[in-house]
């Protein structure tokens, strides 16, 4: 299942995923995170072997160690879509998409009031809850779950992925 995290910057997206992954890993639920970031992030030094592959114009440099692999692609055209960017990752029972907003996927928005910027539910139809400390917000078909209640997210989740999977 796909579901995205969508909120403004402070709001407490990374936070969230942070503390929602281990409460999914115990009701046995493998998960992929894929977040956006903003262009020209790198996650290679200059001067190190990989770095150097890949500014000498190696499309792909894949580096390898006994724990993890990074694979770093490089494209000149334009960003891949996200339906692209998901089939780049293993099978899991749920990805968590960090970022695009936009995107036609079911949401969780990460709301606080105290950042004073609006809720994002008003305008987009695919956030169908809102992770918050706040009780008062009332939108039509959106569920509010409480922000710092992983556990009651992780379940709210895995109903999720179970109604996908009778369809």
């Amino acid at each position: 299942m796909i579901l995205g995290l969508a909120g403004w910057s402070g709001s407490g997206k990374t936070t969230l995923i942070k503390n929602l992954i281990p409460e999914l890993l115990k009701i046995n639920i493998s998960t992929s995170t894929l977040k956006h970031a903003h262009e020209g992030f790198d996650i290679d030094k200059p001067g190190k072997d990989s770095y150097i592959h890949r500014e000498s114009g190696a499309k792909e440099v894949l580096i390898s160690s006994s724990n993890r692999f990074a694979l770093m692609s490089e494209y000149k055209d334009k960003e891949l879509s996200l339906d692209k960017l998901i089939t780049k990752l293993s099978p899991v029972d749920l990805v968590i998409i960090e970022g695009w907003k936009k995107e036609n996927i079911k949401k969780i928005e990460v709301f606080r009031r105290e950042i004073n910027k609006p809720l994002l539910a008003k305008n987009d139809k695919n956030i169908i809850a809102i992770a918050t400390t706040d009780k008062t917000i009332k939108i039509k078909n959106t569920v509010l779950l409480d922000l710092n209640n992983y556990k009651e997210i992780a379940m709210f989740i895995k109903k999720l992925i179970e109604q996908e999977n009778i369809k």
